[in-house]
């Protein structure tokens, strides 16, 4: 114990220093090691959640672990759409790096018509060669993917796995891409009607009680469990018509049928975390378990508005890449503590891997830095309920985004790619050459557009952005 507490203060000097550290390899202290539970939300937007100031929605369990761990106020998702984000989440490396920057499409897919830039193609398959979290974690790990993949086209159905390229072929020795009450299973009868539960029940979920039999079965070794979870994403229709009648009465006359289903739905989201949690509870393993829950891009922007932020799913502007972030490990992490630095979800990689004692190989670069000094500091170095690093942290690292490509539905966003410095953010538009310069502390909804204000810092961050780009041999679009 002598010895863990001294890595502790350490830990503490480290934060108080304001650092945020690059990944370094470093093994977790034998028999201090936790389990890992990472939730995946898909599509769920920064202010979705009661934790992140919904007050028209009730999600008490996942305001429950805001309060008993660590949230992030400025998480980000590595790409503003799934597909990218996943593989980026799994592997530790960003999108750009990576060349997969849009969502897995088939080959030949059409492109939008009368663009004035050639888009990269479309990425396919997530490479077996590129290695993923469930691979690269230490040996004494059972390891196990339940939900969504999407990271192949290998399959004959939408977001199906495969035989040859999903999460079993990636590493994880046991896992279910079962839809469980997901709209994605709906027959065509029961997209139309609502079913009978009462007040108070959900549908049951198949693929939540999968991932708990897989809680129940890892009692007597440690345990990496990746819940990548069907909802929010649309279709958004939820089967419980007490929930529906509840939200129409909540959200009042001027809310449509599409926001009403969808604060359903982030209700029925929220349960299904919580009978996990609780499962975690009755298992005995939730003291030494770190959860980590967060989304895998910005909200949809035809259920509900991502306000005070701009922008939404499919764009770079704050309300396409800013997501909700939780983190709780029991005795380690502050509960109620606020993080205000700037962390991405590839960062989950080499954080990970810190804590559990797993070394990536020799030569493998990762975008992402290992954010447990930062959290578990937190629990040691402040007697708040706050804590605050300074911008000197904030301006560590940039931060980088990639999205080479079109996507003319809701949006109509065109190639872009961005980089954040400490403060400020500035977005590359490709078809224009055009850049806008944002100070986020001052205006995180992205209004004031500074690069004719500041015309020096802005040529300066364009070309750190095209340097991080031409370093990791991004895909450009091309003129046609």
């Amino acid at each position: 114990m002598k010895e863990i507490a001294a890595i502790r203060s350490l830990l503490a000097i480290i934060c108080l220093l304001h650092t945020v550290p690059a990944f370094s390899g470093t093994h977790a202290v034998d028999g201090d090691r936790p389990n890992i539970l990472i939730i995946l939300a898909d599509d769920l937007g920064w202010g979705d959640l009661g934790c992140y100031g919904n007050d028209q929605v009730v999600t008490p369990h996942l305001d429950r672990l805001a309060r008993e761990g660590m949230r992030f106020t400025q998480a980000y998702a590595p790409a503003p759409i799934c597909s990218p984000s996943r593989a980026a989440i799994l592997t530790g490396r960003s999108p750009a790096r990576l060349n997969f920057e849009f969502v897995t499409k088939p080959d030949g897919s059409p492109v939008p018509a009368g663009t004035r830039l050639q888009q990269p193609s479309f990425p396919r398959d997530l490479p077996l060669e590129e290695i993923t979290l469930s691979e690269i974690i230490d040996s004494t790990y059972r390891t196990g993917y339940f939900g969504k993949w999407h990271l192949t086209q290998e399959n004959d159905h939408y977001l199906g796995w495969g035989e040859k390229l999903g999460p079993l072929q990636q590493g994880f020795e046991i896992g279910s891409e079962n839809r469980g009450s997901h709209p994605y299973s709906y027959t065509a009868q029961e997209k139309k009607t609502f079913g009978e539960w009462k007040q108070g029940e959900y549908p049951p979920d198949a693929l939540t009680q999968e991932a708990i039999g897989f809680l129940n079965s890892e009692k007597d070794q440690p345990f990496l469990l990746y819940y990548s979870m069907y909802y929010v994403h649309s279709p958004v229709r939820t089967r419980c018509r007490w929930l529906f009648e509840k939200y129409k009465s909540l959200l009042g006359a001027g809310a449509t049928e599409k926001q009403i289903h969808y604060a359903a739905f982030l209700e029925t989201m929220d349960a299904y975390i919580g009978q996990l949690l609780q499962a975690l509870e009755s298992t005995g393993q939730s003291e030494n378990t770190l959860v980590i829950f967060l989304s895998d891009n910005g909200g949809h922007p035809g259920f509900r508005g991502n306000a005070p932020l701009r922008g939404s799913k499919w764009n770079l502007y704050e309300g396409g890449i800013r997501v909700p972030m939780m983190v709780r490990w029991p005795e380690m992490i502050q509960p109620g503590s606020i993080c205000q630095v700037p962390v991405t979800g590839v960062d989950v990689f080499p954080t990970v891997c810190a804590l559990t004692g797993s070394q990536p190989p020799e030569g493998m670069t990762l975008d992402g830095v290992d954010l447990s000094p930062l959290f578990i500091s937190g629990a040691t170095s402040h007697t708040g309920d706050t804590a605050s690093p300074t911008s000197d942290a904030l301006s560590l690292r940039n931060l980088y985004w990639h999205f080479p490509f079109y996507h003319p539905d809701f949006v109509d966003t065109r190639p872009q790619s961005a980089i954040r410095a400490g403060k400020y953010k500035l977005i590359y538009h490709y078809e224009t050459r055009r850049v806008e310069l944002f100070d986020l502390d001052k205006d995180p909804g992205e209004t004031n557009d500074l690069s004719k204000r500041l015309p020096v810092h802005a040529r300066k961050l364009e070309k750190e952005l095209m340097d991080y780009l031409q370093k990791v041999q991004a895909r450009i679009p091309k003129e046609i």
